[in-house]
């Protein structure tokens, strides 16, 4: 599927990560973003330069080579590249998720685990969840996949389709949501090679924004995988609990917060120096100079401000062992991703027809903000549990 990325000839340091360090990568990826944009392709260039910097294996544990890097510390991590580039950092996410939490491939097989974790600190590794799919939808809503794994004489054939499938051209691992055969079918996550015999992308992203996630539909048709690759399958019913489990809440929350806002960090910044570089002939001045223009400024700040305190403290307070809870955390990303979108918009007020030309870039960033709607949990769904939860029923 996937070039081979470079890989590292040492471990990556265990220190954090310099702001000058992640300054340039923002750089370096903001150069390309809409190049990445325009074409729809993965952002492979993108993860090269994170590898030679040490940044796949970040969540690894110290033990394994990695940085072992703390939620706040990913969270930074996350919002320079994302300020740079954000399809990348969508993909990033996944790969740092799943080396984060121990409820996900920590709890795998110790050998499997263990060589995933060595590819991420070595500069591939990238895995992804695929769980959507074409009737189904997403499995956060209930419901057993369509996609079947199927016991063989060497282990397990897999067959369906997923669809919205985030970095699928440049995965080296699928992790694929599917239940078994059996009379009394057992559900969950089927690890994938992604060079594996029959796979099939089907080139179906051309969306709104976020383009350079080529999130495309993959199709298995009886695709081979050995048998302790099931890494991780259970009864139906006890994936409620695990869905319930606040870490994973946690860090999906925080990170497409983190990611979203990004964006609009990435369009004040481009808005900023229009304003002051626009000198109208019947104004003598920039922009910048015009108290209404100030006051909605001064709004974007405000927001992103906002962003910025709920996310860095729901962080915080996850590495000091008190974590908020699932409920409070949807409750951020609502907030943070409505803020996003709102300081996008205020530019696109301020600008008027430059802003929505595609010659600028306030254009893309606008156009990738509004994705952060689609992600899980939904509006309705995180507004449903909190009204409930303060009703008291």
């Amino acid at each position: 599927m996937a070039s081979q990325p470079i890989l590292l000839d040492t471990p990556p340091s265990a220190a954090p990560v310099s702001a000058d360090l992640l300054d340039r990568v923002t750089r370096q990826l903001a150069a390309t973003a809409e190049a990445y944009d325009r074409s729809g392709e993965f952002p492979r260039a993108n993860f090269d330069l994170l590898a030679r910097e040490g940044l796949i294996g970040l969540t690894v544990s110290r033990d394994l080579g990695g940085r072992g890097a703390s939620l706040s510390e990913a969270i930074r991590v996350l919002g320079a590249v994302a300020k740079g580039e954000p399809s990348t950092a969508l993909i990033l996410f996944m790969t740092y998720h799943y080396h984060a939490s121990p409820a996900r491939a920590q709890g795998w097989p110790k050998d499997i685990y263990e060589r995933l974790a060595r590819d991420a600190v070595a500069g591939r590794g990238l895995i992804g969840g695929l769980r959507v799919e074409p009737e189904l939808g997403t499995p956060v809503r209930g419901g057993l996949p369509a996609t079947v794994a199927r016991r063989t004489a060497d282990g397990w054939a897999i067959s369906g389709t997923k669809i919205y499938s985030t970095g699928s051209t440049g995965l080296d691992w699928l992790s694929v949501w599917a239940r078994t055969d059996e009379q009394n079918p057992r559900v969950g996550n089927f690890l994938v090679k992604a060079d594996s015999p029959d796979i099939e992308i089907e080139p179906v992203w051309d969306h709104l924004g976020m383009r350079a996630t080529v999130s495309h539909a993959v199709h298995f048709t009886d695709t081979p995988t050995p048998l302790d690759h099931a890494v991780d399958i259970r009864r139906p019913e006890q994936w409620a609990s695990a869905a319930a489990d606040p870490g994973l809440a946690i860090w999906n929350a925080l990170a497409i917060s983190t990611i979203y806002d990004g964006v609009a960090r990435a369009a004040r910044d481009w808005l900023r120096a229009y304003l002051n570089d626009r000198v109208p002939t019947n104004l003598g001045a920039s922009l910048a100079t015009l108290p209404r223009v100030q006051e909605k400024f001064g709004e974007i700040e405000t927001l992103l401000q906002v962003n910025r305190t709920l996310v860095r403290d729901a962080a915080a307070r996850h590495d000091a062992g008190d974590p908020p809870g699932a409920a409070e955390v949807n409750t951020i990303k609502y907030v943070a991703t409505a803020n996003a979108i709102r300081a996008v918009e205020i530019g696109l007020e301020l600008t008027g027809n430059p802003g929505i030309s595609r010659k600028n870039p306030l254009e893309r960033h606008y156009r990738d903000v509004l994705c952060s709607r689609i992600h899980s949990p939904q509006t309705d769904t995180i507004l449903i549990a909190a009204g409930r939860a303060a009703l008291g029923n």
